[in-house]
């Protein structure tokens, strides 16, 4: 039986790969994968995943950490499962709580259903508070996504093709930044926002 392992991380630099990757080796991994993946997500992109499925042949073993690294939803994790026994390939949990190699298959079908159902509900509070965070902080007007800095010179060269009497639309296709940025800058640089006009 040829022993596989995968890995799932996300982005926050709290997950430990090599934490997980030490853990699967001395599981008995001679293959092992990972895909850095936000805990948020639906999993709809898994190229680590994907290929180590193909990979691995009947009569193989599949370990993982918890079986939340398969799918965070209830339908999801069942149907990997089911795939995965209908190829007769086991599965093996490091949190001792699924081990398809020591149970009948009606038995690992039910925890299953029962490990996707809290698994959905932890993935739903996950998002319900991670969209609270989101709408308190912008009461407080903190504002998301990553900022595009301008230095003075860009800044002035903005200014300047505006004084020739260029419209944000040409000055943004000029410099390659988007009509709605330019009228920003110019805005703010003018020092008065909401001003209108100009296409």
């Amino acid at each position: 039986m040829k022993t596989y392992g995968y890995f799932r991380i996300s982005h926050a630099a709290s997950q430990d790969e090599e934490r997980q990757v030490v853990a699967l080796k001395e599981a008995g991994a001679l293959v092992i994968r990972g895909d850095k993946i936000t805990g948020t997500s639906d999993f709809s992109e898994r190229p680590e995943l994907t290929k180590l499925l193909e990979e691995m042949e009947d009569g193989s073993l599949l370990i993982i950490s918890e079986l939340s690294r398969l799918s965070r939803s209830f339908i999801g994790m069942v149907n990997e499962v089911s795939k995965l026994l209908e190829r007769n390939i086991q599965i093996k949990t490091l949190d001792k709580r699924l081990d398809t190699t020591a149970m009948p298959k009606e038995i690992t079908m039910l925890l299953v259903s029962i490990l996707g159902y809290a698994a959905s509900q932890e993935l739903s509070a996950l998002k319900s508070r991670c969209a609270e965070g989101r709408s308190i902080a912008r009461n407080r007007g903190v504002k998301f996504g990553a900022k595009r800095k301008f230095n003075k010179y860009q800044v002035a060269e903005i200014m300047d093709k505006r004084k020739q009497g260029l419209s944000y639309g040409l000055i943004g296709k000029a410099l390659g930044i988007n009509k709605s940025t330019v009228q920003m800058i110019i805005q703010r640089e003018q020092g008065a926002v909401g001003i209108g006009g100009g296409a």
